[in-house]
């Protein structure tokens, strides 16, 4: 395998992730990708809630019931592109994703988890089919330091686990890790995937932030009207049966806390890694609508635990 194959396979494997670490309870946001030396541009649309229910009065067990809405506005106008997809151009998306988890507090720092769900990820060109459904389970562990660190140890939190999807083409578990830290008591960073970064808190009261950070988004959806699309690159004319991209950034962002766990953010990054693309059902790669690093721009609420 070569090295632009493998590095493909690692970026893979950080989007299967994207959503494993949340501890959100509510967010709305707006995204806008402008892709550089193009006319074509992605918009997205996203709502999630999430809902925690105690099963006792200690909430050393919990059910957590969720639900995640993506709205993918794909505005694709180069003339190259528009005549790759032989007529059958995808305009947008949508995904929803609902999942289910359990999770019990084993002592004082320790919690683990475990988490199932179904997503739907289609181009919503007819009705309900197999494959625009994809299947998660997953299992946690949270060593949780954060409100109340060890003696003569600075506060972090933990996050260890293994994760299975059924998106095509990807048959095996993915570990997950994700590790904060609180460093000096303006300062914390974070290492782990999607996101990895370092935020500066401008005031004690840590209501401003700003941070640097290197993440990852991805867009996969499938597409109902399997065609074959017009490129060098599908000389065997295999069929295009799904619509993907995956994109690494590196940015700045400003957070403003109207609470302890309640925020506006605003995210402004510039691609390294940029693959949109056309994909059959083994994961080959049928068609690069665009590969150009690009601006890429964030803004929203959430509302954390």
């Amino acid at each position: 395998m070569g090295r632009k194959n493998w590095l493909t396979v690692l970026l893979l494997f950080f989007g299967m992730v994207l959503t494993a670490q949340t501890t959100d309870l509510a967010r709305i946001e707006y995204l806008y990708l402008p892709f550089s030396k193009s006319g074509n541009s992605i918009s997205r649309y996203r709502a999630l809630i999430q809902a925690p229910i105690p099963l006792d009065k200690e909430r050393k067990r919990i059910i957590v019931i969720g639900m995640e809405y993506r709205y993918v506005d794909i505005n694709i106008e180069d003339p190259e592109d528009v005549a790759a997809f032989n007529g059958h151009l995808v305009t947008s998306v949508q995904q929803t994703n609902s999942y289910v988890g359990y999770v019990w507090k084993h002592n004082d720092h320790w919690r683990f988890g475990a988490k199932a769900g179904v997503k739907i990820e289609t181009d919503w060109a007819g009705s309900l089919v197999n494959d625009d459904l994809i299947y998660e389970i997953g299992a946690y562990a949270i060593n949780d330091r954060k409100k109340n660190p060890e003696e003569g140890k600075k506060p972090y939190r933990l996050i260890v686990g293994l994760t299975y999807s059924t998106v095509p083409g990807r048959w095996y578990p993915l570990p997950i890790i994700n590790y904060f830290k609180q460093f000096r008591p303006n300062w914390t960073y974070t290492l782990g995937v999607p996101k990895s970064n370092v935020r500066n808190y401008l005031n004690n009261s840590h209501k401003d932030a700003i941070q640097a950070f290197a993440t990852l988004d991805n867009i996969y959806a499938n597409i109902q009207q399997n065609f074959r699309p017009i490129s060098s690159e599908n000389q065997d004319g295999k069929m295009a049966e799904s619509i993907q991209q995956t994109i690494v950034l590196l940015g700045l962002g400003y957070e403003h806390y109207f609470m302890e766990d309640f925020l506006f953010y605003a995210y402004a990054a510039h691609s390294v890694y940029n693959d949109f693309r056309l994909e059959d059902g083994d994961g080959k790669k049928l068609y690069k609508i665009n590969t150009e690093n690009s601006p890429y721009f964030r803004v929203g609420l959430k509302l954390k635990y």
